[in-house]
Formats: C-alpha cells, sequence, structure tokens
C-alpha cells in the first residue's frame, strides 16, 4: 500500500472516530441548555425567553459547525457568534422595537448597551422580568455564546474539550445565580420532605451530565489510544472491558451515589432555614434605607409650628383614587426605633413595565412633590406600574426600587424625590380586611412590650384572636389623648389643632422607645386603680400621638400572636371624621398619620387606626405627679434616717447611660456556627474523595517505611518509587523487571533505587536500618522529579490519582512461552505500551 493510500485511510478512519465524539458533544451541550433554560425560567418565565433559547441554541450550532467544516478557528468562531448576536439581538432579545426602521436601530443600540449594563439592570428589576426593555439580552449571550463555546469545546479531540463542561456549567449557573432569593416550594413525597426541588434538581443534573460526559470522553480517548497504538505495532488490542474497568466503574458511581444523597439529603436539610444568596441578594437600595433616618422619627417635627401647614405632595386623578397614600412601612423594631429593614419578603427591587398587582379595586394617582425630600416615595396600594414625568424622568425610573410584601416604594435618584418631580401611579387597592375575623399565626421572635404592657393587655384581653386585638385598640384610643408636643398646659393652641374645637394642650414627649410606650401603660394603670376613675368615668391617661399608639398596637399585636408593623402616610378619604385627610389631594405635614398593620395566619393584612381622642382631657388631679416624700420614724433613744426613694421617672428623662451587666451575648454564635457548618459540608462533599485519597496515600507510604522486616520496607520504597511514576502518567512496559522501569522513569537516581532494591531482595546478606533509611531518602528525592516535571496542575492530579491503587486490583496477565519470574517480591504493573496520562 502506497504512502498516500496509508495516508488517507488514516485520515478516514480518524473522520469516522470522530463521529462518536461529535454526537455525544452536541448531546452534551443540547442536555446543557435545557438545564440552563430551566434554571433561568424564573427570571423571565414568558415566551419570548423561548423563542429567544430555541433561536440562539440553533443558530449558535449552525456557526460552529460552519467553522469546523471550514476548519477555522478561535477568531473565526468569535466573529461568527458576534455577526450572529448583531442579527439576532433586535428580534429575540428587544423584540418591542420591531415596529419601525428607526425602532430596529435604536433597539440595535439597547442591545450594545445592555451588553454592559443589562446585567446589573437585570438584578435590581423585580421577576419576573418578561421582555422588558433589553433584559432579555444576557439571556442571548449565555445561549448563544454560550452554546457556541460548549459546543466547539466538546467537539475538541485534545484536552482543552475538557473546557466544555466549564462553560456548560457556567449556562446553568445563570438562571442559579441570577434567579429568585426564594426557593421553590417544598416537594412533599410521603413522610419525606425535599427542600429546594428544582434548585437541587437543576444542580444534581448538570453534575451527573458533567461526569458522564467527562467518562464517556476519558474511554473514547482510551480506545482510540489503544487504536493508535494498535496501527503502529499491528498487534491485536481487545476492545472489551477489563475488571479493572468494571471496577473503576462501580467506584465511579458509589462515590456519585453518596454525592447525590449528600446533595439532596444533608445539605437542603442543614440549609432548611438560611437565606438564599443570589446575585440580587446584594443588590437594590439597602444602603440607602440602612442610612436613611426613620420616617417615624421625624413623625413629630412635622407637627411644628413653623412645619404644619406646609404642603408635601399633592395627589389628583380623574378616575378612582386611592383611600390612603402609604410613604413608608417600617417592619423592624429593636426597641428604640421602627425602621424599614429592606428584606421583607425578597426587598426593594426595581419594577418591570408591568407587574401582576393582585386582585382588589383598581386605582390611578398623579403624585407631585412639593416639598418632599428624601428616598421615601408616596405610593399606594399594591402598585402595578409607575411612570415618572418631568426632566428627571429617566433617572427616577432607574432609580425607584418597590417592595410588592411592604407595598411601598424608595427613590434613590440624587439623594430622593426632589420639589417638582411628578409620576402616575397604576395600582390595585385590596379590599379591607376585617380585622375581628384575623387568626393569629403565632409569633416566634421580635420585640415584646414592657411589663406595664403585657399586665394591661392581660387584664383587658378578651382572648388572642382579631376580636380582641380591635377591642383592646378601641380602649386604649379611647383611653389616650392627642398631644403633638412638649408645650405646657395652657399654651395657646398650636396649629396643627386649629381645627379643633375646645383643644386643651397636654404636654407629652417624642419617642417611640420601649421605655416610652412602657411609661405610658404604667400612666393607664395607675389611672384604672385610682377609684377617682370610675367615679368620674374619666380613665384618659396615656398622652402622645401617632408615634407611640402605633408602636403600642403593635407591640399589643405581638403578645397576641400577630406579626406587625408600622405604617407612615395619609388619608385621602376616611369612614372616621375625628382622623385627618387632605384636603382636595393636598398633603400637608399636619395631615401626616401612622398606623399599624397586622397578618392574620392566611397572609392577609389589616390596617389599624391608632389615633386617640382628643374631647376628653386627662384628670389633672390623677396624672399630676407630686413630689417625693422622705418618710423618718422618730423614736425616743435613737433617729433613724431613711433614704428617700428615687423620683418618678418621666418620659422625656430616661437614664440610658447606666451600665448593665447582662451576661455574655452568645446570640451571634449559632449562625456562625451555622454557616461555617454549611461551607464545612459543602467543601466535604466537594473536596472530600480528593482528600480521602490523599490521606490514604500518606497512609500507605508511612506503612511501608515503618515496615518492622528491612528486606520488605525497602521492596515497599520501590513500590512507592513505580506508584509515584504510574500516578505522574509515566508509560510502563509489560511485566517490566526494576532495570527496565527504572530506565523508562529514567530518573536522577533510578538506576541505583533499581540494584539496591534487586540487592536487598535476592542477595542473602542481612539490610541495616541505616541502609533502609538512605534508600527511602533517595525515594522521596526521585518522588519529587516524578512529580515535578509537568506543572503544577499534573501534580495536583498525580496526587488525587488511582492509578496507583487500581493496578494492584488490575489481574495478570499470563506470559506465554516465557520463562518462570524469578525476582521475588515484585507485584505486577500497567498493562505494556497503556500510557497511563
Amino acid at each position: 500500500m502506497s504512502a498516500r493510500r496509508r495516508d488517507t485511510s488514516a485520515r478516514r478512519r480518524r473522520e469516522a472516530s470522530s463521529v462518536p465524539r461529535r454526537v455525544a458533544g452536541a448531546l452534551f451541550t443540547a442536555a446543557c441548555i435545557v438545564l440552563a433554560a430551566v434554571a433561568a425560567w424564573p427570571i423571565y418565565a414568558s415566551a419570548s425567553f423561548l423563542v429567544l433559547v430555541v433561536g440562539a441554541s440553533i443558530v449558535a450550532a449552525a456557526v460552529v459547525a460552519l467553522v469546523a467544516w471550514r476548519r477555522g478557528g478561535g477568531w473565526a468562531l468569535a466573529g461568527g457568534l458576534a455577526g450572529a448576536f448583531v442579527l439576532l439581538a433586535v428580534p429575540l432579545a428587544v423584540p418591542s422595537r420591531l415596529t419601525s426602521p428607526l425602532d430596529v436601530l435604536r433597539g440595535l443600540g439597547e442591545a450594545l448597551a445592555g451588553l454592559v449594563v443589562a446585567w446589573k439592570d437585570l438584578v435590581t428589576v423585580d421577576l419576573p422580568v418578561g421582555s422588558y426593555r433589553n433584559l432579555l439580552v444576557p439571556a442571548l449571550v449565555v445561549f448563544l455564546v454560550g452554546t457556541g463555546a460548549t459546543l466547539a469545546l466538546a467537539w475538541r479531540g485534545d484536552r482543552r474539550a475538557t473546557g466544555a463542561v466549564v462553560s456548560g456549567l457556567a449556562m446553568v449557573g445563570f438562571g442559579l445565580f441570577f434567579g429568585r432569593t426564594a426557593t421553590s416550594a417544598p416537594l412533599v413525597v410521603g413522610p419525606l420532605t425535599l427542600a429546594s426541588p428544582v434548585e437541587t434538581a437543576v444542580g444534581l443534573c448538570a453534575l451527573l451530565v458533567a461526569v458522564l460526559w467527562l467518562a464517556w470522553r476519558a474511554h473514547d480517548e482510551r480506545l482510540r489510544a489503544l487504536q493508535r497504538a494498535s496501527d503502529v505495532s499491528a498487534a491485536p488490542v481487545a476492545r472489551g472491558r477489563s475488571a479493572t474497568d468494571r471496577r473503576r466503574a462501580a467506584l465511579g458511581v458509589a462515590m456519585l451515589g453518596v454525592a447525590v444523597v449528600a446533595t439532596t439529603a444533608v445539605v437542603p436539610w442543614v440549609a432548611r432555614d438560611a437565606d438564599r444568596q443570589v446575585l440580587r441578594s446584594a443588590a437594590g437600595p439597602d444602603a440607602q434605607i440602612a442610612e436613611a433616618v426613620s420616617p417615624l422619627a421625624q413623625y413629630r417635627a412635622m407637627f411644628a409650628d413653623a412645619r404644619a401647614d406646609d404642603v408635601l405632595f399633592r395627589v389628583s386623578g380623574e378616575g378612582s383614587l386611592p383611600e390612603r397614600i402609604r410613604v413608608a412601612t417600617l417592619d423592624t423594631y429593636d426597641g428604640e426605633i421602627f425602621r424599614a429593614s429592606g428584606d421583607t419578603g425578597g426587598g426593594f427591587l426595581r419594577l418591570p413595565s408591568v407587574r401582576d398587582a393582585g386582585e382588589g379595586r383598581p386605582v390611578d394617582a398623579d403624585v407631585e412633590i412639593v416639598d418632599g425630600d428624601g428616598i421615601w416615595m408616596p405610593t399606594a396600594g399594591s402598585l402595578a406600574s409607575v411612570t415618572f414625568e418631568g426632566d428627571r424622568r429617566t433617572l427616577l425610573a432607574d432609580r425607584f426600587y418597590y417592595s410588592a410584601a411592604a407595598e411601598a416604594g424608595v427613590q434613590t435618584a440624587d439623594g430622593g424625590l426632589i420639589q417638582g418631580d411628578r409620576y402616575r401611579l397604576s395600582a390595585v387597592e385590596p379590599e379591607a380586611v376585617d380585622l375581628a375575623s384575623l387568626t393569629p399565626p403565632g409569633v416566634a421572635d421580635g420585640v415584646s412590650g414592657g411589663d406595664n404592657l403585657r399586665r394591661w393587655v392581660q387584664e383587658h384581653a378578651a382572648g388572642s384572636d382579631g376580636a380582641a386585638l380591635q377591642s383592646l385598640v378601641q380602649m386604649l384610643r379611647a383611653r389616650g389623648y392627642l398631644s403633638h408636643s412638649l408645650a405646657p398646659q395652657g399654651s395657646a393652641t398650636p396649629a396643627w389643632a386649629a381645627e379643633l374645637p375646645g383643644y386643651q394642650v397636654q404636654p407629652s414627649a417624642s419617642g417611640h422607645s420601649l421605655a416610652r410606650i412602657d411609661a405610658m401603660f404604667e400612666r393607664l394603670l395607675e389611672r384604672e386603680e385610682d377609684p377617682r376613675a370610675e367615679t368620674s368615668g374619666n380613665f384618659v391617661a396615656a398622652v402622645g400621638d401617632d408615634e407611640q399608639f402605633a408602636v403600642a398596637t403593635a407591640l399589643i399585636a405581638h403578645e397576641l400572636g400577630f406579626p406587625a408593623r408600622v405604617v407612615v402616610g395619609t388619608r385621602l378619604v376616611s369612614a372616621d371624621a375625628e382622623l385627618s385627610t387632605c384636603a382636595a389631594g393636598e398633603c400637608r405635614a399636619r395631615d401626616l398619620s401612622a398606623w399599624t398593620e397586622v397578618q392574620g395566619v392566611d397572609g392577609r393584612w389589616a390596617a389599624i387606626d391608632v389615633t386617640p381622642q382628643w374631647k376628653q382631657s386627662p384628670s389633672l388631679e390623677v396624672t399630676q405627679q407630686q413630689d417625693p416624700e422622705n418618710v423618718t420614724e422618730v423614736r425616743p433613744d435613737t433617729v433613724e434616717e431613711v433614704v428617700p426613694p428615687a423620683p418618678v421617672q418621666e418620659d422625656n428623662a430616661l437614664d440610658d447611660d447606666v451600665p448593665t451587666d447582662d451576661g455574655l451575648d452568645l446570640a451571634w454564635l449559632w449562625p456562625v456556627l451555622r454557616v461555617a457548618g454549611i461551607t464545612a459540608l459543602a467543601l466535604l462533599v466537594l473536596f472530600g474523595p480528593f482528600l480521602a485519597v490523599v490521606i490514604a496515600k500518606v497512609l500507605r507510604r508511612r506503612g511501608r517505611r515503618r515496615d518492622p522486616d528491612p528486606r520488605a520496607a525497602i521492596a515497599g520504597g520501590w513500590d512507592e518509587y513505580v506508584d509515584a511514576g504510574i500516578d505522574a502518567g509515566r508509560i510502563v512496559p509489560l511485566a517490566p523487571t526494576r532495570s527496565e522501569l527504572a530506565r523508562a522513569f529514567a530518573t536522577p537516581s533510578a538506576t541505583r533505587l533499581a540494584e539496591d532494591a534487586d540487592r536487598a531482595v535476592f542477595a542473602p546478606t542481612a539490610v541495616s536500618a541505616d541502609e533502609v533509611a538512605a534508600f527511602w531518602r533517595i525515594v522521596d528525592a526521585d518522588r519529587r522529579v516524578l512529580l515535578r516535571q509537568r506543572g503544577f496542575w499534573r501534580r495536583v492530579r498525580a496526587a488525587v490519582s488511582l492509578r496507583s491503587f487500581l493496578r494492584f486490583l488490575a489481574p495478570r496477565r499470563p506470559r506465554r512461552g516465557s520463562p518462570h519470574r524469578d525476582e521475588r517480591g515484585k507485584r505486577p504493573t500497567a498493562p505494556a505500551g497503556r500510557d497511563t496520562t
């Protein structure tokens, strides 16, 4: 056969052998695409996304096939994918621009800009985003470039093909990392409950697909290497699976089984109460919310004479207007201040163009900011959409964040809203919830009220349901008195009370700390115990305003088992004539109010108006505090001085500087231990098998070195040298002698090691401990040479390789016509000519 025919025949064989590799690579890439689409579905949840996945994947595969057919390189592939992106950007990623040629050009510009900015926008917009603006651009990049890179790498015939696993898993990771902060609902199968079933299934399937494809690639490479050796040597090569191959496969399946069990059972159970951390967890206005002053802490300042008549914002509209305007929802109380946490129900996120606001009465409102500032943005109901107007409309739209759980919005554009900002709200106002119909779900944590509040609740509560809470709130409002300042009794009527005929000024301190609220209930209890209160019918004793009464109501609800939050806002209309409303939609500072919302077991929130009455003034003869009296007792012989009692504490004279020793606070310890445990478990699942191999090799080497028989110790040193060569990928001849192995490994002291090992095994002379120590020193030096000759990653691979363990499991191949082996103490090595790399 001529050389030309041999080359043609060899090329045909190579092309035929590449067909299975291309089929396997295509199947692996298709599996990665499907898993990536499932993982990313919660982000988009629209038909546009499915069209993008199918179209981008088909085009990417066509580009890869064309480049492979034309035998192009990486630059040709990159150019083809870039051209495909330009062609597909508008129809797949910005479909809303397919209206006119000019809009198509604008859409192309948005798509190109989305290559940089859409990734950030994607983690700040509420899910699902659908086809909002250019947020499909990241998905187009993932499924176009990811598919092209994965398929091109999977079709390679060299070791770079393993890079397909990286790009394939990166495609799957897009949906997991950019997805929602909440996991999928638990899957209940009989007595078993599997947490996060969708995320767990996607992760496990991605791992199994990658491992199976890598295993098939390794097997295919081994067969092709044997075929090349057969072509060169003209010796037949057995293609069946050996016992060693079967044992290796069984070991791999067992390791995968352990990983699957640990992933599906142990990890979700340990992390069942932990928050899911994704990229959007670190996005949003959390820093601005944490730095902003709580609106409830500024509430009292709005009623000063210089501020009360200032217009904050105007609300107008031609259609149905909302009943309440919500400025801020405060859901976290630390015993001092009620704040907005920013992380309730997924936190504050940017809105897509339109969101599903749920069921209720549709409302529309045009809001104009007049004298407002800060990040707290007036909204109404459950927001469906918001449209900004004016010169700052683009900036305001980009910096608006909304929390669906809190039904509140914040604006972080250049510090917040300023005079002249305008926007239109489209929302749904849910049907009002009857407080008496709610059942408490129970509250496991949170700040509880003081002893006086708890005692007052216990004395007056007629149960623990919504009806009992409603009765307590009505009693509290009736026995409270509205006051917005510390102005002394008899002062001129303040501006905010100008429309309250007959109002009598009563001083009250600001603040809503636990001490302030507890002192208010202490006065209520004192008044109730005074017999003159029953006679006069005047039980009014708690003086304050919505700031204190909203917090007090929230603490009472907590005592009864209701989750509660405080809302600062205004009312446009109200069935209660005693409550303030915005006249003609013009909301002034004195129109601000605060109310409490409590949640029932069914998840519904009920609003509770808490403003105290102002028509019946507190009884001065009861609420007036007497000077402390120093009581002394005179005896005939001696006079003993009695230490006077501590003065009665005023609301605004709380001593917060007294140091208290509450013991060592270990509340932080459990979260730290749990995070550390989850991290350690994850590392153990990922790297535990490799660590076990390294430990096994260390123990094996230690046992060989410390063998009490000097001859066995030297034979073990030679075995350690051979194992290091096999793990490092050296080619081992068939049934070699020690001299043949020494020439094959070609380390500096290989020949000396072979001679010393033969002498120790076969010579009749005794072997001393010094000779054993010297032999092992040479073994250690040559082992380092074997491991350092092929780079850092090859050393790591050799450290965790199982080849040196599996070679002892291989069956001995009979040597026909060969003389009997005389060398004692030798073990069979790897088959002839097999490259262990």
